[in-house]
């Protein structure tokens, strides 16, 4: 329920990492959030840290992502030329990219966003 659908990454994204981006955090049992235009600036300011994080890892996992709907540790681990463990951390900041251009998005288009993550 709410504006932005779809699933948290399995494995490498946690039900909490919205909060990454700011805004309200309401914690029944499920956790529910709410942004607006006041928060875009803590949204951005996520939005660039995941891309730095992501550096030059980023256009290789758009590219891993094309052609894959799924993943296995080790094909993103070959394809980034990282350990598993580097793997798993970059894919952990691509789902929290993708998270925090969708709140922008949302927010930039209807004024507000919000969602519940399950936990």
């Amino acid at each position: 329920m709410g504006d932005i659908n779809g699933k948290f990454w399995f494995g490498v994204q946690s039900s909490d990492d919205a909060s990454f981006f700011g805004g309200d955090e309401i914690e029944p049992s499920c956790i529910e959030y709410f942004f607006d235009g006041g928060d875009m600036p803590d949204i951005e300011s996520g939005i660039e840290v995941c891309k730095q994080k992501l550096d030059a890892h980023k256009d290789k996992l758009d590219n891993f992502f094309k052609d894959h709907e799924g993943w296995k540790d080790e094909e993103v681990a070959e394809a980034l030329k990282v350990t598993k463990e580097q793997a798993l951390e970059m894919l952990s900041w691509y789902a929290r990219l993708e998270l925090g251009l969708k709140i922008q998005k949302c927010v930039m288009e209807n004024g507000s966003c919000s969602f519940e993550a399950e936990f």
